[in-house]
C-alpha cells in the first residue's frame, strides 16, 4: 500500500471503518443513518493535510463513488469500481504535491 492510503488509514481508518460498516448494515437508508459518521470522516480529514490534499486530488472519484452508493441504495457491492478508481487515484497522491 502507498503512503497516501496508509496515512489515510492511520489517521481516519477507525472513521471509515465505522462509517463502512454503517453503510453496509444499512443498505435502503445509510444516507441517513450514516450522516453522523460521514461528519466525523470530514472532521477528521480535515486536521490531516494529507486526507486533506486526497480529498481534494480525488474528489471526483469519490463523488461517482457516492453517486453510485446514492442510485443503487440496496446493491453497494455494484458501486466496486467506482470505489477501486478512488482507491487508485487516493494511491497516487504524494504528500505536499499543489
Amino acid at each position: 500500500m502507498e503512503l497516501a492510503l496508509e496515512l489515510t488509514a492511520r489517521h481516519c481508518g477507525a472513521e471509515l471503518e465505522r462509517y463502512g460498516r454503517c453503510v453496509a448494515a444499512s443498505p435502503e437508508s445509510w444516507q441517513r443513518d450514516c450522516h453522523r459518521l460521514r461528519l466525523g470522516i470530514a472532521q477528521c480529514a480535515s486536521a490531516h493535510p494529507i486526507v486533506r490534499q486526497i480529498r481534494r486530488d480525488c474528489a471526483e472519484p469519490f463523488a461517482a463513488f457516492e453517486r453510485c452508493l446514492r442510485d443503487h441504495p440496496g446493491s453497494a457491492g455494484s458501486c466496486h469500481p467506482h470505489a477501486n478508481a478512488f482507491l487508485l487515484c487516493a494511491d497516487q497522491v504524494k504528500p505536499g504535491e499543489p
